[in-house]
């Protein structure tokens, strides 16, 4: 678990996997926290093959959780293991109930933070779509910065943003 001020972020389980696909009052109970409406917005990235067994890793996905007000607000995490450069990418969805609210900023950069406690792990990155929306103002927030327009094969144009550990630990000096 990593946590931050305000949340708790708890790593996917093949339990949290299952229940939410069988519906996500089902997880709700299992993490014993409320789950909005809105949530999840890309529900394909919980998909679990039948018969597929997972084993949590710390490099996969968190759900977001506010254990003040017992609710999830959003899930998010790393897409593997730091690659052979040292770079791992992140993601991450807050649901809309919860927008405004500073979640996102502590979620990211809580899982930067952690990221940046494994010595392998020299930058971390993050895709957004290619337009000023409020998804890289977080990454402007957090201390990551615009590298390169990227090709997607779903998206068309997609920016990549990142921040190496160097600028992280030297920011605001």
């Amino acid at each position: 678990m990593i946590e931050t001020t305000r949340l708790h972020l708890i790593i996917g389980e093949q339990r949290h996997l299952e229940a939410l696909a069988r519906h996500k009052d089902e997880l709700g109970l299992l993490l014993q926290v409320a789950i909005p409406a809105g949530w999840p917005t890309f529900p394909e990235a919980f998909a679990l093959p039948q018969g597929t067994v997972i084993t949590p890793s710390e490099w996969d996905g968190y759900f977001f959780i506010d254990p003040t007000e017992q609710v999830l607000v959003g899930n998010g995490g790393f897409k593997g293991a730091p690659d052979e450069t040292g770079t791992v990418e992140m993601g991450y969805e807050i649901a809309p109930e919860y927008w405004n609210r500073g979640y996102a900023t502590e979620a990211v950069r809580g899982l930067i933070d952690y990221a940046f406690t494994h010595k392998p792990v020299n930058a971390v990155i993050a895709h957004t779509l290619a337009e000023k929306n409020a998804s890289n103002r977080v990454l402007q927030k957090v201390g990551m910065t615009f590298i390169a327009d990227v090709a997607d094969a779903e998206f068309g144009t997609i920016w990549r943003w990142g921040v190496s550990r160097n600028a992280y630990e030297n920011r605001g000096s």
